[in-house]
């Protein structure tokens, strides 16, 4: 954090934030990476408004899987309809409900280590 606010300066513990991946969602923008040297892989993940970065979430020696949350399709039951449905409704049912995944960080690999994963719905 103090090299990236300028509070310190570059040393030999430093680590390098290089890119290997850019990937965007409408305003979501994931961008992944890792330093070989230091074993740290990290994904930031950006929300942009008219060009400029609102938020940022950064995400450091963690799995990352992007779902969209919520069911976008025009044909799709609300959730009034389930609500009114009996417990005898039928599985198909229930899993069109869950997110499917729209990404998955692969830095973890590249730096050779098992990490923690983490959800993040947008």
């Amino acid at each position: 954090m103090r090299l990236l606010t300028g509070s310190a300066t570059v040393s030999a513990t430093s680590f390098s934030f290089n890119p290997k991946s850019i990937t965007s969602f409408g305003p979501t923008v994931l961008v992944e990476g890792c330093d070989l040297a230091c074993s740290i892989s990290w994904v930031h993940a950006w929300t942009v408004s008219d060009g400029v970065i609102t938020q940022l979430r950064e995400y450091f020696n963690t799995s990352l899987t992007v779902t969209r949350l919520g069911n976008t399709s025009p044909s799709s039951p609300s959730s009034s309809d389930f609500a009114s449905t009996s417990s005898a409704s039928s599985k198909a049912e229930i899993t069109s409900l869950h997110c499917p995944s729209l990404w998955e960080s692969s830095v973890s690999s590249w730096v050779g280590k098992s990490v923690p994963g983490l959800v993040l719905a947008i």
